[in-house]
């Protein structure tokens, strides 16, 4: 009898421990970690003649958050759908149909572009480590961490990386356009970069945002950095911050 009220009290407290760390809501690491961007707009008061004349690469930045609608309005710049493409033509031999066309040019219009994005301070986003969804326009968290300081290092250590307070990291998954173009793939998805690079550089100088293209860096250390699939490999890192005031 006595054995068996020890049991009962141990069950009790048992109950009522597990009662007490169930969450009376979503803890953060059951929120989903696909998170929607805002929508982006179409039209700005910087032309794109503008744009261009007074376009730079700049490596020192504000310390202020990047605000979630401007990074959203970067991603966009980069890769973001312009028209969608739902039915799947004949021809497509890839894994996944890219659903459309997009902001910048692609050989076969076949996308091998992925956007990573190392946050350490956006406005409304926990730090972290996210991969842009271009068909959905949203952001995929793939790593809780900051990984600016390991982008930094595999970045050969340039002080621009470690200033913003967030990279986009370019890559590109080569496979998919040497399904059409075979040894030239390699030559195409260089181009596509440069195109994806400059209009990450025009879109930033419309926001009063400042970025450079780093092209050097280790892709051994990249890769590591970012958890990228054996299928991917990294091209280059574009930190972004805001413009520091002429007048201070």
């Amino acid at each position: 009898m006595k054995r068996l009220l020890v049991l009962l009290c141990l069950f009790s407290i048992g109950s009522s421990v597990g009662s007490q760390i169930l969450p009376t809501e979503k803890s953060a690491a059951q929120e989903s970690p696909v998170i929607a961007l805002p929508t982006p707009s179409f039209d700005s008061n910087t032309s794109v003649e503008k744009a261009l004349l007074t376009r730079r690469s700049e490596r020192i930045y504000e310390q202020d958050a990047i605000k979630l609608k401007d990074l959203s309005q970067i991603l966009w710049a980069a890769q973001g759908v312009t028209m969608k493409i739902e039915t799947v033509p004949g021809w497509w031999v890839g894994q996944e149909w890219p659903g459309g066309i997009r902001t910048a040019p692609s050989a076969g219009a076949l996308f091998p572009i992925e956007l990573y994005i190392a946050a350490g301070n956006v406005e409304n986003l926990v730090q972290g480590l996210y991969k842009y969804d271009a068909r959905n326009h949203s952001i995929i968290k793939i790593n809780d961490r900051d990984k600016r300081e390991e982008v930094r290092k595999a970045a050969l250590g340039q002080s621009a990386v470690a200033n913003a307070p967030a990279c986009i990291i370019i890559g590109a998954n080569f496979s998919r356009t040497e399904i059409k173009y075979k040894s030239r793939a390699s030559q195409y998805v260089y181009i596509e970069s440069g195109a994806v690079c400059q209009n990450i550089y025009l879109q930033c100088n419309s926001l009063s945002i400042g970025t450079v293209m780093i092209g050097a860096i280790r892709e051994d250390l990249m890769k590591v950095a970012l958890g990228m699939p054996d299928s991917e490999t990294p091209i280059g890192v574009m930190p972004i911050g805001y413009l520091i005031s002429k007048d201070e």
